[in-house]
């Protein structure tokens, strides 16, 4: 329990975060859920407000930290939360967890792109993060991406474009239309 190791279910989620340890992740969830019976609130809204309110020394909130690291496993869990806001401006950049997330698949080498850059993005844009939020200097995610990196930058105007038409973002697998957004202009 987080009792025992001195840490607070804060500290543990940006721990599990930087580890992409869901063990630890799991723990400090059910101690947040216990610690709502306990005072007679939801659990849904006490983890969602314990996740949303947690940041690190520089102001990045667990989604964040998760994106920094490439933390799938976390991320995937942490966006299961009902009620977890998506896209937080962090202190420094002004970035959203979909701007770290590009940035960390700038840090590895292009062969590592696709395997283990690309889905921390997908799983952002699956959950609903915005593609069109600039940071502090006026620069969306795919602004950021690396210009060898035409499939990433392709599935940020994919997901961008959709939100300008007013839809959803659509997943590569739905039925809907195919092509890319320069396709329409």
């Amino acid at each position: 329990m987080a009792d025992d190791q001195g840490a607070s279910p804060r500290e543990l989620i940006l721990e599990a975060c930087r580890r992409d340890n869901t063990s630890l992740l799991d723990e400090a969830i059910t101690d947040l859920a216990k610690e709502a019976k306990k005072v007679g609130r939801k659990e849904k809204d006490h983890v969602a407000e314990t996740i949303n309110k947690a940041a690190d020394g520089v102001g990045n909130g667990p989604l964040h930290v998760a994106a920094t690291y490439g933390s799938y496993d976390v991320l995937d869990v942490l966006l299961d939360q009902e009620g977890v806001e998506i896209d937080n401006i962090d202190r420094m950049e002004h970035d959203t967890p979909l701007h770290k997330a590009v940035r960390y698949v700038n840090s590895l080498d292009k062969s590592d792109w696709e395997s283990a850059g690309h889905p921390i993005v997908d799983i952002l844009l699956d959950a609903g993060c915005d593609p069109r939020i600039r940071n502090k200097a006026k620069l969306k995610p795919f602004e950021l991406v690396d210009p060898r990196n035409t499939v990433l930058r392709a599935e940020l105007q994919k997901a961008e474009y959709a939100l300008n038409a007013g839809g959803d973002v659509v997943a590569d697998d739905d039925d809907g239309p195919t092509g890319s957004a320069s396709d329409s202009d």
